[in-house]
């Protein structure tokens, strides 16, 4: 007998997407079509889209050092919630994932945990301080393949080219949070028409620009691969887009705030829409749907990043960056995307996992491959009133999105279930 039958899905199988039944056992797709027999237990998936779970770049849970905004169970419990399977864990904690031994304290939690693989990304440079690489081989020993200063960027190019050197003969991605900080310092949003009306200090689309140009000559000379993340500008695809043309092996993620909102929502003040790099124009927003839709850009990447209500219910310019993602991004992704079912979960579950070398995540469904899976609704509509993160600063509350998880499975486990 089977351990779980997925019942009526569309599933996007080896072969395409196809209407059929997905049998579940010890942990492993076991078979796929009609009239597989008796199972411990189904999940009705009429009218849904069933493939790999979500896999997320980006996420900030807090721990160690923070854990009163979020921590690995409650981040955890969040992505579960929305279809993740694994997550990355950014390393800008306190103390900072700088060394192989934090490292494996993050992947212990997760596995202890133990409702979604949460994967520790590493530091590129010491206390992420821009000026000494970190430790790189114990990190690499400790499973990180994936370094970042995320929240900094690395200015100094001899340090950032050091470090590329030392990753590429790795085989690891340099991700970089690509934000000069000379011309972000003292900005809060995003310089325009927005910023002008409100007399705020703002940040020019050029502040990420220029660090992905620079970055991107780095990477031609070193031959890193190179993670651009949280695109926000049209001139930035573009970038990407280029080096990409050229043959670099450069990839790029979006955040579900950027592709839904711009900078006429912070014209409100509320700091849920307080974010790095800023909400950015119009023009801007529709440039990087574009750019998710025809494959420029690889991947979405929640940039999950909680905050307690303490710290955000301040005026607009005292408050921190960052807002919820990892509940509602798939749901943004079909509400402002045309995003068909296979381009769907390639940019949500297959690209990611292709970046970060996951054999186990980003599959399509097949026989013999481990059952990380999601089940997805994409016609619902629906709006979010809560969420199992500690935190709540989040621009999404009220509003209507399209689309939305029913179930997700974790080695042929539900991981979280819709009531």
């Amino acid at each position: 007998m089977l351990d779980l039958i997925i019942r009526g899905g569309e599933v996007l199988t080896t072969d395409g997407p196809v209407l059929t039944d997905v049998g579940i056992k010890d942990g492993v797709v076991a078979a796929l079509g009609d009239n597989l027999g008796d199972a411990g237990a189904t999940i009705d998936a009429d009218g849904t889209w069933v493939g790999p779970g979500f896999v997320d770049l980006h996420a900030h849970l807090r721990e160690p050092g923070q854990e009163w905004k979020e921590d690995i169970g409650s981040g955890s419990a969040a992505a579960a919630a929305g279809g993740y399977t694994a997550i990355v864990a950014m390393p800008n904690t306190d103390p900072v994932i700088d060394s192989g031994h934090l490292a494996r304290f993050v992947s212990d939690r997760g596995k202890q945990v133990g409702i979604v693989d949460v994967i520790p990304s590493g530091c590129l440079t010491m206390r992420r301080e821009g000026k000494t690489m970190s430790h790189i081989d114990e990190l690499w020993e400790a499973g990180v393949r994936l370094f970042t200063d995320d929240g900094d960027t690395v200015g100094d190019a001899a340090v950032l080219r050091l470090v590329m050197e030392y990753v590429a003969q790795y085989g690891g991605v340099v991700s970089q949070h690509a934000v000069d900080p000379s011309l972000s310092r003292a900005g809060h949003m995003h310089e325009g028409a927005i910023s002008s009306r409100l007399g705020m200090y703002a940040i020019p689309s050029e502040a990420d620009e220029v660090v992905i140009a620079r970055d991107l000559a780095l990477a031609r000379l070193t031959g890193v691969r190179y993670h651009v993340q949280h695109l926000s500008t049209a001139g930035s695809v573009a970038l990407v887009a280029s080096a990409k043309a050229e043959g670099l092996p450069v990839t790029a993620e979006v955040t579900p705030h950027h592709l839904m909102f711009s900078h006429a929502d912070v014209a409100s003040t509320d700091s849920n829409f307080k974010m790095m790099p800023p909400l950015r124009s119009e023009i801007d927003r529709d440039a990087l749907i574009e750019g998710l839709e025809s494959g420029i850009i690889d991947a979405v990447a929640t940039d999950h990043a909680p905050h307690a209500a303490l710290e955000k219910e301040v005026p607009f310019e005292d408050a921190p960056n960052g807002v919820l993602g990892l509940e509602w991004a798939a749901s943004v992704v079909t509400t402002m995307t045309d995003l068909g079912m296979a381009d769907f979960f390639e940019r949500m579950s297959i690209a990611p996992a292709r970046i970060l070398g996951l054999a186990d995540h980003g599959q399509r469904v097949a026989p013999g491959h481990e059952a990380n899976l999601v089940v997805y609704q994409p016609g619902i509509e629906w709006s979010p009133a809560a969420s199992a993160s500690k935190s709540r600063n989040a621009p999404y509350f009220g509003r209507s999105l399209t689309g939305a998880p029913v179930a997700t499975i974790l080695r042929g486990v539900a991981s979280w279930e819709r009531a």
